[in-house]
């Protein structure tokens, strides 16, 4: 589907391709070699940078396992001929500070290993100059003193490159739309919203059940997803249905 696209067309690209983790989807074989994926990554990557405007955005979602630490990082190696890493976001799903914990992971089982709470995030553009908008997904000051003290018009600051967005608590596949790799519906909206043009045309080459697409009906944005398995594309088209209060 992606070279029926028009070129230079597509604002924000937000997606989380499979990450060859042997995850059970119903319609993709996510146990290549990791030989075969990487190069099978560096084709779609090609394919979404012919389609990207001078100033977009793309942002990549991916982790490796305690199993497979380097495929994150060799993936994003083999992709610096075609573009410019601008920013590298560390989404934390859970973390721990003194005797608090909050949000979730998945417990790993064994005495090697720590449980792995976090994914990345790379933000690449064409150029590495694409202009953000920070604010758009700021936080407010602790210290208020230092927004008039330091000049700030508003009482926000940049958030920074560790994102922490937990995943809702879900009792049931079925609350996760029956999908083994799906994101919380902020993490697609924040980079949407970091990336801030009007009327933007939102791309997900791996959509999966429609969580860019929703996210893009919810931040004013248009969007394309293009998806394998087509009771996932049912399900997205029910969840935008749903959002935008429409007939599917």
């Amino acid at each position: 589907m992606l070279p029926t696209l028009a070129a230079g067309s597509v604002d924000v690209v937000v997606t989380s391709p499979p990450y060859n983790l042997d995850l059970a989807y119903n319609a993709y074989d996510d146990a290549r070699s990791e030989a075969d994926y990487l190069a099978w990554m560096v084709q779609v990557a090609g394919a979404v940078r012919r389609v990207m405007r001078p100033d977009a955005s793309f942002f990549l979602n991916i982790a490796g396992s305690n199993a497979r630490p380097w495929l994150p990082f060799e993936l994003i190696v083999r992709l610096r001929p075609l573009f410019v890493l601008q920013n590298h976001i560390t989404w934390i799903k859970s973390v721990s500070t003194g005797d608090d914990t909050v949000g979730h992971f998945k417990p790993v089982a064994g005495r090697r290993f720590l449980n792995h709470n976090h994914e990345h995030v790379f933000h690449l553009t064409l150029t590495g100059d694409v202009q953000l908008d920070r604010l758009a997904i700021g936080v407010p000051f602790k210290d208020k003193s230092n927004i008039a003290r330091r000049g700030h018009a508003q009482d926000a600051r940049c958030r920074g490159n560790t994102w922490f967005i937990p995943y809702r608590t879900v009792q049931s596949r079925s609350q996760k739309y029956h999908h083994p790799g799906t994101f919380p519906l902020d993490l697609p909206r924040w980079c949407i919203r970091l990336h801030n043009r009007q009327d933007a045309l939102v791309l997900d080459p791996f959509a999966g059940t429609g969580t860019t697409l929703v996210a893009a009906a919810l931040e004013g944005a248009r969007g394309i997803g293009i998806e394998l398995d087509a009771a996932y594309v049912q399900t997205a088209a029910a969840r935008l249905a749903e959002e935008l209060g429409v007939r599917c």
